[in-house]
């Protein structure tokens, strides 16, 4: 097996009560045991929002939150697929001809989502049949990419049962293009780090060609995750395709300005790189460029020399079409802005300075300044959050995930951290009912966990 695909674990299931567990669910539901189980986590963005689509690096840590999902490849050519959750409805389909609906992301459509994607990249006419029961720990809709996870546990159980391997980059590039099946136009950060996590690291990631580098968080602080209770689903809302689109136009009029070949040019990255400047000289150009104002299709078009049409089907993706304004100045500048406190980010843990804690706790609040204020993904519970986190003793906090709810992270002293969490919960949890329910599984310190794989029962 090659020794950069997803490891293979033999576990006692004795010593492992959720798999234990999972197993009993299992044969009472199918009436027969699993072969194998396999796991991929949840992750947390630390700092690098929305600049992955963009072509620039990101710097996440697994979770221990994570999908795992017992299965039993069968000789039929079905797949039936079931849940601990009970709000999550069993769903079976046959394994060929797989069509995921697009218009309705509910959570069986993520697991076809990696089902589909490790069938196209090896050709699989006729996989194997799998009965399969899921069990996650990941709060959905909360930024904490319990989707991706859900589709790279899926494409590590399709390949596991079908006998192939793959190497876990492979295994990440394929689940990011498949997530596209379900409509979001992400940037392959959330399936990365579900495949690539190691233990007790955050990681660099870094695009074309994907790699990952080992990060060391300082010691002497905890990254503490709080959910907003505010849902918010990607694949459910246009906000976050048309931040890629915005993007992406920005990106073409940029490329003009400058004389290059605009067509072919589609992440803002690819700008910076055919310029040879650095991202301070790329914030020069963006203020020289574009202003301030939304743009209209209108004025792109002028811009650009097309037409409306040829806006609409060549640039827009199917479900940004009826947009009408595009904030290109303010996207610009929150990604090369944030491109370049990822990589400062990167650069102080390295160098591990006696500030460390202060001077990355800065850069997390001037992250989540730039999405508020400039990419404009937050919403009045997140900044509320992100403000209660700081008075409570948080050095630096911001959203994390896509935005427009879900959760934020902070970084707080670890000498701070019990009066942090208990000032947190009596100002934003006990305000209030329904997050007061929710607050058990919202607030907690996390710590870099490990990726995918597979266990078998020894």
């Amino acid at each position: 097996m090659a020794s950069d695909a997803p490891a293979t674990l033999p576990v006692q299931l004795a010593e492992q009560p959720r798999l234990l567990k999972l197993k009993k669910m299992f044969i009472s539901k199918f009436g027969s045991a699993p072969k194998f189980y396999a796991r991929a986590p949840g992750r947390v963005n630390l700092i690098g929002e929305h600049i992955d689509y963009c072509g620039y690096a990101v710097l996440p840590m697994a979770i221990e939150q994570d999908i795992l999902i017992a299965v039993e490849p069968v000789n039929t050519q079905v797949v039936q697929l079931a849940n601990t959750n009970p709000l999550y409805l069993d769903f079976s389909t046959s394994v060929n001809n797989i069509h995921v609906n697009k218009t309705k992301p509910v959570w069986h459509n993520y697991f076809l989502c990696g089902l589909k994607g490790v069938q196209e990249h090896f050709g699989l006419n006729s996989s194997t049949g799998m009965n399969c029961l899921l069990d996650g720990t990941i709060p959905p809709s909360s930024g904490l990419s319990s989707s991706s996870a859900l589709v790279c546990c899926a494409g590590l159980v399709t390949l596991t049962a079908n006998g192939k391997t793959l190497s876990k980059v492979e295994l990440a590039e394929i689940c990011t293009k498949s997530e596209r099946y379900i409509g979001t136009e992400g940037g392959g950060m959330d399936q990365s780090i579900s495949f690539l996590a190691e233990e007790g690291t955050a990681k660099l990631i870094e695009f074309s060609p994907l790699r990952a580098t080992d990060v060391r968080l300082p010691s002497g602080a905890a990254f503490v995750i709080a959910n907003s209770c505010v849902e918010m689903n990607k694949a459910a809302t246009s906000h976050y395709n048309i931040r890629v689109m915005e993007c992406r136009l920005a990106t073409k009029l940029l490329s003009k300005s400058k004389g290059l070949e605009w067509k072919k040019m589609l992440k803002l990255q690819d700008v910076q790189a055919k310029l040879g400047v650095s991202l301070k000289e790329m914030l020069t150009i963006v203020e020289e460029v574009f202003h301030p104002e939304p743009y209209s299709g209108e004025e792109i078009c002028t811009c650009l020399g097309i037409s409306l049409e040829e806006l609409r089907t060549q640039i827009l993706s199917q479900n940004t079409q009826d947009v009408t304004t595009f904030k290109l100045y303010q996207r610009a500048k929150h990604v090369y802005s944030e491109a370049g406190r990822v990589l400062e980010f990167k650069k102080i843990c390295s160098e591990a300075p006696a500030s460390a804690i202060q001077l990355l706790g800065e850069l997390m609040n001037q992250s989540h300044i730039s999405c508020r204020d400039m990419y404009e993904c937050s919403c009045p519970e997140l900044d509320q959050l992100v403000d209660i986190c700081l008075q409570s003793g948080a050095i630096g906090s911001r959203l994390t995930g896509a935005g427009w709810g879900g959760c934020t992270v902070s970084m707080v002293p670890s000498d701070k951290l019990s009066t942090f969490l208990t000032n947190v919960k009596e100002a934003y949890y006990k305000s209030n009912d329904q997050r007061l329910a929710l607050e058990k599984n919202s607030l907690f310190a996390t710590k870099p966990g490990g990726g995918a794989l597979v266990f078998l029962e020894a």
